[in-house]
């Protein structure tokens, strides 16, 4: 090991543990926004295990984890979905829920709201369709 390699610090993903504690933390999320009546409707017709395996790879990267995520943008993927303010909180929400249960420290819980907040206008409709 080099000197570099002791002194770096550890990303937030090696911190909770890697690949396995972002896979926990994306089935016990799931679970608790699929559980939510208000939200569990958006995901009616989606195909949730890749949906699953694609939110691992984007929270793998919000976590400083390898970044392996080669899927559509988020504006792309959930502008069209008509998203509105108070739902994106209540996911958000389930995530810090989530993360806090799984023991996740408090500076990584607010390195991950902070991200929440810098995505939202990407994720929240705009109330415009995509392409006009």
């Amino acid at each position: 090991m080099t000197v570099t390699e002791e002194t770096a610090a550890a990303s937030h993903y090696d911190r909770i543990g890697g690949a396995s504690s972002v896979k926990a933390a994306v089935e016990l999320f799931y679970d608790k926004v699929l559980a939510d009546p208000e939200l569990a409707g958006y995901f009616a017709t989606v195909d949730m295990p890749t949906q699953r395996r694609h939110l691992a790879l984007m929270l793998t990267v919000v976590l400083g984890g390898p970044n392996e995520y080669a899927g559509r943008g988020l504006a792309e993927a959930h502008q069209p979905l008509g998203i509105t303010a108070q739902h994106y909180a209540m996911v958000g929400a389930h995530l810090i829920a989530t993360l806090t249960e799984l023991g996740v420290p408090a500076d990584i819980l607010d390195d991950v709201r902070t991200v929440l907040g810098q995505v939202q206008d990407q994720v929240v409709s705009t109330g415009e369709r995509p392409g006009v």
